[in-house]
């Protein structure tokens, strides 16, 4: 699978990207993750991407071509959908995670290749983009909560890793994924506490059907502590 994410601050996934299960992932080649920065797109004196609202208002609005370009260009390598991270757009959750995995695993889980296909990420800023891009390029708006961020960086940070770790390979094992909040097999809510050593903890207990043995009974536990 191949993420492609298009950005005026690419040094901010430098960390993230790079830590982690996201890359042991690249190191397996299970995923691919390769940041562009749209200002190299742009035919303005000191690469500029942003300009005044037309019609008025506060803020600036990102301009069309450089980013028309950057798409264009990336569209070469990458055959994917484009999607753009926004406050109007449909709500992301595991439900939504799972849908875009299984759009290139297969529902088996089993088939995966390498080939140009994923997705690319469009994160604005300030204002926003022009709507003619949306219009013209864009396939799908997403937003990650009902709150409004300072840049679509975070939501696609959060689209790779909710999405990567569905691909078969990328987790150690392959449950951890199966039995987490809100997935298919606890009917979507959230997941049962979890508990480890010490057994007590600031007089804290753990719950004693955990040392019981009983497969049967803690399963029960676990499905009454569903949230």
């Amino acid at each position: 699978m191949r993420f492609d994410i298009l950005t005026i601050f690419p040094k901010i996934f430098d960390s993230y990207l790079d830590q982690s299960i996201l890359k042991r992932a690249q190191a397996k080649k299970i995923i691919e993750i390769h940041v562009h920065d749209i200002r190299t797109y742009s035919k303005q004196s000191h690469k500029k991407v942003d300009d005044i609202p037309y019609g008025g208002g506060a803020g600036m609005v990102m301009t069309p071509e450089p980013i028309y370009d950057a798409i264009k260009a990336v569209k070469k390598l990458n055959k994917g959908r484009v999607i753009y991270f926004s406050p109007r757009g449909d709500l992301l959750t595991q439900q939504g995670a799972e849908k875009y995995a299984e759009e290139l695993v297969g529902k088996s889980g089993k088939k995966f290749s390498t080939s140009k296909k994923g997705f690319i990420l469009l994160c604005g800023r300030y204002e926003g983009i022009d709507e003619r891009i949306i219009d013209l390029v864009v396939d799908e708006e997403l937003s990650i909560g009902k709150y409004v961020l300072t840049g679509g960086e975070i939501p696609a940070m959060t689209f790779v890793d909710c999405v990567s770790r569905l691909i078969p390979g990328v987790l150690g094992k392959e449950e951890s994924h199966l039995n987490d909040s809100f997935s298919k097999a606890l009917k979507r809510k959230k997941e049962y506490p979890h508990y480890t050593r010490p057994r007590v903890f600031k007089n804290k207990k753990v719950p004693d059907v955990l040392f019981s043995g009983n497969h049967k009974d803690i399963e029960q536990w676990r499905n009454q502590h569903l949230k």
